[in-house]
């Protein structure tokens, strides 16, 4: 008994850690430190993002917010979906936050049961 008490506090512990620092090429750190893309960091970051967005589908809202940071954007669409939306360039938005932005973004669909579906490129918001 004392053996599974053990093991579940090591498990407890192991997954309290911080965020990971990279996902195969996207290095995670600078792509959560350029909030709203407004430092010009998530754009040189986009061909790693795209190499790795095929990963990121299938995960659940709560892992796609340990790797990418909380979204710029969480937008609620029909039938309890939801979309990330994370801006790869500067645009209105960086200077005046809750203004309508035209910049380039990455939305990440999240189905009814909270997992990534699809990854879509735009400008602004879909």
């Amino acid at each position: 008994m004392k053996s599974k008490l053990y093991c579940f506090i090591a498990l407890l512990a192991i997954s309290c850690g911080p965020p990971p620092d990279r996902f195969g090429e996207l290095d995670l750190k600078t792509w959560r430190d350029d909030r709203g893309g407004c430092n010009g960091k998530r754009a040189d970051l986009v061909p790693a993002f795209k190499a790795v967005q095929q990963d990121l589908k299938g995960k659940s809202a709560n892992e796609i917010g340990e790797l990418l940071g909380r979204p710029d954007v969480n937008q609620i669409a029909d039938r309890n979906q939801k979309f990330y939306i994370y801006f790869l360039a500067q645009g209105d938005h960086c200077g005046k936050p809750g203004t309508k932005s035209n910049a380039p973004s990455v939305a990440i669909r999240m189905s009814a049961i909270g997992l990534a579906t699809e990854i879509t490129y735009q400008n602004g918001i879909p």
